[in-house]
């Protein structure tokens, strides 16, 4: 088994005024070269960008790009014509393939808007770009593991071109279960969202980002209420 623990106050801190982003990884100005990715997880952003405010239209090409709503609504447009707003409880997925355009604004004038901003690097290049979002039960995930993301488009939750899975889990006090590996050299990285908890012996708290690989399966306890983001990935 092997581990990499990073604490939520070690995270690269970019404070542009309009968005201040936490990054798990090396990001923009933030450059960690001990922390460049967790396998094909490239970037995990943890961004809040206030009233009105966001991202001017800009390129991305060759990535899967996952967006999870955790407060506001945050609202989409791309060159393929696609224009929607996404809210907590809902997942985004963007396969750029071979060049996608896309803007993303908080849509009220009024309160703020935060999300995580997920890259993960694809096993198939220049594929035919590709948009896709879906709204979540949040009762599926009370006290056991909901699946949100896969490499197949017939499994729950939204897809994306690498054998990745994703899960939320939103877990009681003294609640424990077990996560067992899908695919084979494939690692998790958790990000607590929020609360505490053990993954095997190795205690975290809110925003703490925790990987291991090297394993057939871990334990997750509760030791308050928490909530939690498995991201399954190859490490290779």
């Amino acid at each position: 088994m092997k581990t990499v623990l990073h604490k939520a106050d070690t995270r690269g801190d970019a404070n542009h005024g309009w968005l201040h982003s936490k990054h798990s990884f090396s990001f923009a100005g933030y450059y960690n070269p001990e922390r460049m990715n967790f396998g094909a997880l490239r970037v995990l952003n943890d961004d809040s960008v206030d009233a009105g405010m966001g991202f001017g239209a800009h390129p991305h090409d060759n990535m899967e790009i996952i967006s999870i709503p955790l407060e506001g609504d945050l609202e989409h447009k791309d060159s393929m014509g696609n224009k929607t707003v996404i809210k907590k409880g809902d997942i985004q997925v963007m396969s750029a393939g071979t060049g996608i355009t896309h803007s993303e604004y908080n849509k009220n004038a009024d309160k703020g808007v935060k999300f995580l901003q997920i890259w993960v690097l694809p096993n198939k290049r220049n594929v035919q770009p590709r948009y896709d979002q879906i709204t979540l039960n949040p009762e599926d995930r009370h006290n056991k593991l909901q699946q949100i993301l896969s490499p197949d488009p017939k499994d729950p939750g939204v897809w994306i071109q690498q054998n990745a899975w994703f899960h939320l889990g939103k877990l009681d006090k003294g609640f424990n279960t077990d996560y067992a590996i899908n695919g084979t050299g494939n690692g998790v990285y958790a990000f607590i969202l929020s609360g505490d908890v053990n993954i095997n012996d190795q205690k975290l708290n809110t925003r703490d980002g925790f990987g291991i690989w090297d394993i057939d399966k871990f334990t997750i306890s509760a030791n308050s209420d928490a909530e939690i983001l498995l991201m399954e990935v190859p490490m290779a």
